[in-house]
């Protein structure tokens, strides 16, 4: 046997491909193939895509092509490559194999086949696979965190969305497994674990009958890891138990991940989300009361087809009104194969453009005057980086998720994927200052 091809991954799209990538990377690693960042050395680049909404597929589309133009082969793998496999192949010469969001699993053989000269097209129609603990992994996230993936795929059907046709219905992992690989991840160092799946709030309801979060949570709660965050966490699946549990697990972090998309319950009909309309403001006072330092972070859609002035006035006194710590806007992206697609009334992009930015607009002083509410707090802070020009140290505290929420510069000494007590000494719209205390008592001690 030969010397094994090189393989370097280039990663486009949300933390559940990451995951894929990390089980991609472990896979080939444990078959022997070496890794390499660098893919001017490599001889596949294995290009993970997203295919969520247009401005996903054209990075994931320039990336290939760029790829392309330097005359690598190319493997693509994730979304895309489940979305448009047969286009990919027939644009792409370079492309020598294709791979589905349920077959990444596969990468070993995908790659000696490819070997042998075989164009490879991989894609089950139906995703149903879902690594867990005994898949290897290689985890490519700052050393203190990790994401735990608890589910894979979605049972909705919102009409903007995708997800379901890229990623399959919903599997859950049991909660043994899940602890295992808490465990596992624990004694590797682990500060901060972020559960993920499509829908948080319904974790369980495919293998258990119906949904286990609370149960998940405090199961978790029992690992020695000090930050457990949860990622989508959907409204009306915050039942007084899953609230409960987070009042009850100290390392379970009270910051809750709510992908509401809009307030008028007309859009949400609209959206396909019509459960959502009535409970809206019920469920965020409810969990206002439950969990009174809870960091709420939410996401909205402007420009949903048919979304009138009077729509997006209800928006923005909502936003006004309920004052969110983190706010993320995201303008309509039409997407081919879903109900809103062929929705008429769509709304030109310079109208959805300035309804974003006037929805920004009223969130960022409520953004500075939550950060501002930080000022001479000594607070939790994950060290996850330092800026060697500088020498300043960057992290998160447990109000910020990584990647969509504020960083905290930090004046001082501490080790890299540690957790320290910070005093945060100036405050600005997204992100907070402070300086190191050194044997500072941590807020969670266990």
């Amino acid at each position: 046997m030969g010397n094994k091809p090189t393989i370097a991954f280039s990663h486009l799209g949300c933390e559940k491909n990451r995951i894929d990538t990390e089980h991609m990377l472990g896979l080939l690693v444990q078959a022997g193939y070496p890794v390499d960042n660098n893919e001017e050395l490599a001889d596949y680049v294995i290009v993970n895509t997203c295919s969520f909404i247009e401005a996903a597929r054209a990075e994931s589309v320039r990336t290939l092509v760029e790829l392309a133009e330097e005359n690598k082969k190319i493997v693509i793998t994730g979304c895309l490559a489940q979305h448009f496999q047969q286009e990919l192949l027939e644009e792409l010469p370079e492309a020598v194999a294709v791979v589905g969001t349920g077959d990444y699993n596969q990468i070993v053989d995908v790659i000696q086949r490819v070997e042998t000269g075989e164009r490879v097209k991989q894609v089950s129609a139906e995703p149903t696979y879902i690594a867990d603990e005994t898949t290897p992994r290689y985890r490519t996230t700052s050393e203190g965190v990790a994401y735990l993936r608890i589910a894979e795929g979605c049972d909705y059907h919102c009409a903007f969305c995708i997800i379901p046709q890229l990623r399959g219905a919903q599997r859950s992992r049991t909660i043994e497994s899940l602890v295992t690989e808490a465990q596992q991840l624990a004694s590797e160092g682990v500060q901060e674990l972020i559960l993920i799946s499509q829908i948080t709030t319904n974790y369980g309801l495919d293998i258990y009958g119906v949904p286990k979060l609370a149960e998940l949570l405090r199961a978790l709660g029992e690992v020695d890891i000090p930050w457990i965050r949860m990622h989508y966490a959907y409204p009306t699946g915050l039942t007084p138990p899953v609230i409960q549990a987070i009042q009850e697990t100290p390392n379970l972090l009270p910051y809750l991940d709510l992908p509401l998309q809009h307030s008028h319950p007309e859009v949400l009909r609209a959206m396909n989300r019509p459960w959502q309309g009535k409970v809206n403001d019920a469920i965020i006072e409810r969990i206002k009361t439950a969990l009174p330092n809870a960091v709420l972070r939410t996401t909205f859609i402007v420009g949903f087809p048919g979304e009138t002035d009077e729509h997006f006035e209800h928006l923005l006194k909502f936003v006004k009104n309920h004052e969110f710590d983190h706010v993320g806007v995201f303008t309509f992206s039409p997407e081919e194969g879903t109900p809103a697609y062929n929705l008429s009334n769509q709304l030109p992009q310079n109208v959805m453009d300035s309804r974003r930015d006037a929805l920004m607009a009223i969130q960022q002083p409520i953004s500075l005057k939550k950060n501002q509410g930080e000022l001479g707090k000594v607070v939790d802070v994950l060290v996850e980086q330092e800026n060697p020009a500088t020498g300043e140290l960057i992290g998160r505290s447990a109000r910020f998720a990584p990647e969509i929420d504020g960083l905290v510069y930090i004046r001082g000494e501490a080790p890299l994927g540690k957790i320290v007590a910070v005093e945060i000494t100036d405050a600005e719209v997204y992100d907070l200052h402070g300086c190191v205390i050194p044997n500072h008592q941590l807020s969670i001690s266990r």
